[in-house]
């Protein structure tokens, strides 16, 4: 029987998923790791947070062999070989292989609700998730570093989604034609691709656009602003897909672009 967050409003499918959920506007986090002294609201999320130290993946798939931080995970992966996607959407009919990939539809397909709102720019959220983890981009303050590359995030949300850059998982899938992206904001901006609706408007041009990050970089065009410089030859471009072009003529030194 589904249960609903006295505070929020977000539905849940069990009253124990409620009382967990709850922790978030009460602050409790009762689980200190270890090793970072960081506090979590769930064991599960303090056992994910250590493999992270230990970079152990205890869960490994029968059928290819491959490992995962969390037993939540394997199990996800798991069905990706039977096929089985037991999570169907309520408005759409869509199915889903695991309940986080059914919530991240419908917040970005369905979901037009955005209640959290950020004090500082203004900007708004689905969740208070969402709105916590952006409210630390105001700060100087970067804790999280990735243990591949060491570059620092804010929070551990940000550094999730770039470790995927590094891993190659595409988590986030198009409804209409399928593809796959590794991050919510890039599947969004595609999404508008699939409709006519052009809502941003250029005031120096009057161009229209689908989504609000293509209209900020074409602004760059009207400004001069080049922000994206190449690290060989210090040449400078507005956009970011312009440089891994350009990075790619330099046949004898290839510097990563993250």
């Amino acid at each position: 029987m589904a249960s609903q967050c006295a505070v929020c409003e977000k539905m849940f499918a069990s009253p124990s998923a409620v009382s967990l959920h709850a922790r978030i506007h009460a602050r409790d986090k009762p689980f200190k790791c270890a090793v970072c002294q960081v506090k979590l609201i769930a064991k599960g999320s303090l056992q994910m947070r250590l493999c992270t130290h230990t970079r152990e993946k205890p869960f490994q798939c029968k059928v290819c062999n491959e490992k995962f931080t969390v037993k939540g995970f394997l199990q996800a992966h798991f069905q990706t070989h039977t096929g089985e996607k037991p999570f169907e959407c309520m408005v759409c009919n869509k199915k889903f292989t695991s309940r986080p990939h059914l919530r991240r539809h419908v917040e970005t397909i369905h979901t037009d609700k955005k209640p959290f709102e950020c004090t500082v720019c203004n900007k708004k959220f689905t969740s208070g998730q969402y709105l916590r983890e952006h409210v630390k981009t105001h700060t100087d303050k970067k804790p999280f570093e990735c243990t591949v590359c060491n570059k620092k995030f804010s929070s551990g949300l940000y550094l999730r989604k770039h470790v995927k850059t590094h891993t190659r998982e595409k988590p986030f899938e198009c409804t209409v034609c399928y593809k796959k992206f590794a991050r919510k904001r890039d599947l969004r901006v595609h999404v508008e691709t699939h409709t006519s609706e052009k809502p941003f408007e250029c005031t120096v041009c009057n161009k229209k656009f689908t989504s609000g990050q293509y209209l900020r970089t074409h602004v760059k065009t009207h400004t001069g602003e080049k922000p994206f410089e190449c690290t060989v030859c210090d040449k400078k471009f507005t956009r970011k897909d312009n440089l891994r072009r350009h990075v790619a003529t330099h046949t004898e030194v290839k510097p990563s672009v993250t």
